[in-house]
């Protein structure tokens, strides 16, 4: 069958993906001690008979040492030679290694950093010169122990980054592989185990999940990346979620075909076999017994056998069967779970009623939204992404329903990993809105709908009548109000600023564990990157973080509330239209169409093209867009911009543009044809004074962004690394200093029970002396 030859082509053979894990060689050598030294020649200054001062000693077995001696020992800043070529650089305490100092072997190899009792322990940097492996990081007894990062090659293409125990790779930690494949998560003992995401560049390929062993085994999704037409809405992968055993599938897992087709069930050997339910792309479904991949159905004498043909899908029963194509079936679960046993079929009927009512309407806003911040598409389809459910919850004011948009995550996650839950990027089907939107509605409405015979269809019905119909398709917000130049925005500098969003988002508490974000953090971030002055204030500041919340004349209500990315990321925003306000008004002058040349020059057919290119990160080029509401504010409350962009891509204006430029240059015109020539002139001009503000708001956002906030965070994050390096380096010399204070007093107290030894060994001999009875 060809379904089945396709699933055969998708095994996962571990020998052709799995990175052998040999054990890397570092060439590490053991450092000698320093032993009983008998001095041969000493040539240097003294006092009181002994080696005292700057001095060299050639001792015996041809070892030497220049440096600083105290009272007969190296002790201070000195080079000790071993006969074998070795040699320290660094300092000593009473004839010991201790304190910051360098290993240099015959070969080349080095070491470099802090040194106790001879060994290395505390932070430093091992250099193999034979093979060209380099470690920087914590060493423990002259191994590598703690954080640290290990090159294997000259090249660096190799390497390790993370947590050691006893020169192992042990806790979490990234690899990156010669072939450019990277794993990052959990490891013991040399090999992956535990939770990790592993990609295969080449391969194009990704499992995130549990490892052991260093292949896959626990609970995992497996992704094969393909390629497609950029933009396109259809799947680019196929995926498998569910068990894994010694990197097979094996157990229970979902695999969802690039086709639209998806298979939910048990496996063995990367096989399907046992019980499943395989639905095609087309809503026809096989729920029955798989045996090596192949259908199973029963033939005229009762027994089973594989289904002969390639679709060989056999329709559901008439009971199971949904009234919603594949497109629309939801996953309400958990919610039907709320509900008695015996009322779930006939709620889940109800509520597809109720969704196959508004399924036009439903497809529009779906359409309509995964369509904000694209320019162009090959197939003119997009799958909606988090940060577009995101703009259409605000535009309807779900938020104001004492919900946040993160608790909606959570309620829709399904089995999303925490650093994936609240990610603007993660791409849904048509089916996972309305899946989300459902939940929304009981989590909304389920305390006033309680006495509703239907309880899951009541809610939802009055988020669509109530919340959704009303509201959807007017765009509010700063990012989506320029649909022309939104894509180039959010490709520009949106991902930079996820970056930064994760670097100040906090680990909630068990069982969440996911990672979020508080207004009162959002506040910090811009006091620490110093990017609050006169025109950017803590008021203003406040105002634009309160201007779509519930009660904005109470900013203090909404400080500890947790925030999505589109809400960070469109802050940000407002923030740039208030700080860049000055900066561009000498802009503003520059490209105003006032005079007579500006205008000739915004007219010819090359600068009307450069317009519609998109914007980089290096200057604000223009392009053609929506008016721009400079007041600063982050609502866009009128729907007619987005009336006018529906219209504008309609096939009969295209008709009649093409129509009125296909007209002779010396036809007469009517009347009406002179009219209308006046009103597409003020059309024109209608245009060019949006093109104008376009490149205004462009030009704050770049500004905003390229001069204040991202060097504002790179400054930050530098100064936070060199503070905790710092830190370490204070407590490395804390350590030192009591190494050393604790080694003056051990030899204080030899010293001294040696003097007592000393003068009881007189005595005796004196009281010998004067007694010789």
């Amino acid at each position: 069958m060809e379904l089945m030859s396709c699933s055969a082509r998708l095994k996962l053979n571990s020998l052709d993906v799995e990175e052998e894990e040999q054990p890397e060689d570092d060439g590490a050598y053991q450092l000698p001690t320093l032993f009983n030294l008998t001095v041969q020649r000493y040539e240097g200054e003294t006092c009181d008979g002994q080696l005292h001062g700057e001095g060299v000693a050639c001792f015996e077995g041809d070892h030497v040492y220049k440096g600083k001696f105290n009272m007969g020992l190296m002790d201070g800043p000195g080079i000790f030679t071993w006969a074998d070529g070795l040699k320290y650089e660094g300092e000593f305490v009473c004839n010991m290694v201790l304190g910051q100092g360098t290993y240099t072997w015959p070969d080349g190899s080095s070491y470099k950093g802090e040194v106790y009792n001879g060994v290395r322990h505390g932070t430093g940097t091992y250099t193999c010169a034979k093979n060209g492996v380099s470690y920087t990081g914590q060493w423990d007894q002259s191994k590598r122990h703690g954080k640290g990062a290990v090159y294997y090659n000259q090249d660096k293409t190799s390497w390790y980054k993370g947590d050691w125990v006893k020169n192992n790779r042990e806790g979490w930690g990234v690899r990156c592989y010669p072939s450019g494949n990277i794993y990052s998560g959990e490891w013991k003992n040399n090999v992956r185990n535990g939770e990790g995401t592993m990609r295969w560049l080449k391969l194009r390929q990704q499992y995130d999940g549990q490892w052991q062993d260093g292949v896959q085994h626990g609970r995992g999704t497996q992704t094969w990346i393909l390629r497609r037409m950029d933009g396109s809405q259809y799947c680019q992968s196929n995926q498998y979620t569910g068990d894994f055993v010694r990197g097979q599938r094996h157990g229970r897992g979902s695999f969802s075909y690039a086709g639209g087709a998806i298979y939910e069930g048990e496996w063995r050997n990367d096989k399907k076999h046992g019980q499943g339910k395989f639905t095609s792309k087309d809503g026809r479904v096989f729920d029955g017994e798989f045996v090596d991949d192949q259908m199973m159905s029963p033939n005229l004498c009762g027994n089973r056998a594989p289904t002969p043909h390639v679709t060989g899908v056999v329709p559901m029963s008439s009971e199971d069967a949904s009234i919603l194509g594949p497109d629309m079936s939801v996953n309400i679960e958990r919610l039907l779970e709320k509900i008695p046993e015996r009322k779930r079929d006939a709620e889940r009927k109800q509520m597809e009623f109720v969704m196959l009512r508004h399924n036009k309407e439903l497809k529009s806003i779906y359409s309509f939204y995964s369509r904000l911040g694209h320019s162009q598409s090959p197939d003119n389809t997009f799958l909606l992404s988090r940060m577009q459910l995101w703009r259409l919850l605000k535009d309807c004011n779900i938020h104001h329903h004492d919900i946040t948009l993160t608790q909606l995550d959570l309620y829709t996650r399904e089995d999303a990993a925490p650093a994936e839950i609240h990610s603007p990027f993660t791409p849904m089907l048509l089916c996972r809105l309305l899946s989300c939107l459902a939940i929304a509605a009981y989590h909304i409405y389920h305390k006033d709908m309680v006495s509703q015979k239907y309880l899951l269809a009541a809610c939802f019905s009055k988020l669509l009548t109530d919340d959704i119909l009303p509201n959807a398709m007017i765009v509010k917000g700063f990012l989506f109000k320029q649909p022309a130049c939104s894509a180039a925005v959010s490709v520009n500098y949106s991902k930079k600023c996820w970056e930064v969003y994760q670097a100040y988002c906090r680990v909630s508490a068990a069982p969440r564990n996911d990672l979020t974000l508080t207004w009162r953090q959002l506040l910090w971030m811009f006091k620490e990157f110093h990017l609050l002055d006169n025109k950017l204030t803590t008021a203003r500041l406040l105002e634009i973080i309160t201007a779509d919340s519930p009660d904005p004349s109470n900013p203090s209500s909404c400080l500890d509330l947790e925030i999505t990315f589109l809400e960070f990321f469109e802050v940000l925003l407002g923030c740039a239209e208030v700080k860049c306000q000055q900066i561009s008004e000498g802009l503003e002058e520059s490209l105003s169409p006032s005079s007579t040349e500006a205008e000739a020059t915004r007219n010819s057919p090359k600068e009307e093209a450069s317009e519609k290119n998109l914007p980089t990160t290096n200057s604000p080029p223009p392009t053609t867009a929506a008016p721009v509401n400079s007041s600063g504010s982050p609502e866009v409350s009128s729907p007619k911009p987005v009336e006018a962009e529906r219209s504008s891509n309609t096939p009969e204006l295209s008709t009649a543009q093409d129509l009125e430029s296909q007209q002779e240059p010396g036809h007469p015109k009517s009347e009406s044809a002179d009219h209308t020539g006046e009103g597409q002139d003020g059309q024109t001009k209608d245009v060019e004074a949006k093109d104008h503000q376009l490149e205004l708001w462009i030009h704050k956002v770049h500004q905003f962004f390229i001069h204040f906030f991202f060097p504002a965070f790179d400054h930050h994050q530098l100064v936070t690394s060199n503070m905790k390096e710092e830190k370490l380096r204070q407590e490395a010399q804390r350590r030192i200093a009591l190494a050393k204070a604790q080694q003056r007093a051990r030899l204080k107290v030899h010293w001294e029970a040696a003097e007592r030894q000393d003068n009881n060994n007189a005595i005796v001999e004196v009281e010998a002396t004067e007694n010789p009875d």
